[in-house]
């Protein structure tokens, strides 16, 4: 049965001038972003919060997102970069081994998710409209929605990918496979999109590329269904109500699909096996953030009133 497997090789981005190019990944995650603040919006009014406090708190988490996801990913699957392209760290530039506009790639949720709680503790210090806690269980419910985007954002950038499979579902990954220089000389075209395309009508180059599990499209479902989980308990249920709750099942709910989904995942870093036993570094990262999650979800709180 091949019906659900089909091949990758989607235009990524458009061309701006020189190397600069504007990612359709990029603009998820700007999608990600505004959709949040729809959705916080919602809430404030639901709750008869003061609106003057939305702005302040989605430049809070942006930047915290961005710098907690950027710092992350350094720190846990890329620490070379300290030494060998420091400035590549926070510029959307890459300086070694030549200069390259990249864009900001390589953004660990790990770290997103650690830039955040430090992010809300920072805002709340400056605004004391409500608790900390108050603030994390409404913000984790944005970032769910956000999460979807982010891995679609992922399959587009054809990254992230799963591994080789010979399920029923697979998708070849092209522009993974074949890096832009390679698929240069391989077919003898100078225009790399054109090079890329010629290979759909190449039958061996075509072949050489294995059907892989799209984890990405795995996660996005998951995480729709964690955003509809914490937006009907946020809604319908008194569990809203509980003072960490919300953080708490926004916790385990996510690191658990992430804790799973890895198996299916090559490494993080090519050419790197960070396996410890029989978990990877993103599954290391998640058990701990999970016991939070259920210390959060069954520790003894009063309910308040919205």
């Amino acid at each position: 049965m091949n019906t659900l497997k089909f091949d990758w090789n989607p235009l990524t981005g458009i061309d701006i001038f020189g190397n600069f190019k504007l990612h359709f990944y990029s603009l998820m995650w700007v999608v990600a972003f505004i959709l949040g603040w729809y959705i916080m919006k919602r809430i404030f009014t639901r709750e008869k919060i003061n609106i003057e406090f939305l702005d302040p708190l989605f430049l809070y988490t942006v930047l915290a997102t961005m710098l907690g996801a950027r710092l992350g990913h350094v720190l846990f699957y890329q620490a070379e970069l300290i030494q060998e392209d420091f400035f590549s760290i926070f510029l959307p530039f890459r300086f070694n081994p030549e200069f390259q506009f990249t864009g900001f790639q390589g953004l660990a949720s790990h770290g997103a998710a650690v830039g955040i709680i430090i992010g809300m503790y920072l805002y709340r210090r400056k605004y004391k409209y409500k608790s900390l806690m108050w603030i994390l269980d409404r913000v984790v419910i944005t970032v769910a929605s956000g999460a979807i985007f982010i891995r679609v954002g992922n399959f587009i950038n054809s990254e992230i990918i799963g591994k080789i499979t010979d399920s029923a579902f697979g998708v070849r990954f092209i522009q993974e496979f074949y890096g832009e220089r390679e698929i240069v000389q391989k077919t003898g075209i100078k225009n790399v999109k054109e090079a890329y395309n010629s290979v759909m009508n190449n039958p061996e180059l075509l072949e050489a590329v294995p059907y892989r599990h799209p984890a990405q499209l795995y996660e996005a479902f998951c995480y729709f269904i964690m955003f509809w989980v914490l937006w009907f308990v946020y809604t319908k249920t008194d569990k809203g109500n509980k003072p960490g709750f919300l953080f708490g099942l926004f916790l385990v709910l996510l690191w658990t699909i992430r804790f799973f989904i890895e198996f299916l995942k090559e490494p993080q870093v090519a050419g790197r096996e960070d396996y410890v036993s029989f978990m990877n570094t993103g599954q290391l990262l998640s058990v701990p953030l999970i016991l939070i999650g259920l210390y959060f979800i069954f520790r003894k709180v009063t309910a308040v009133t919205k």
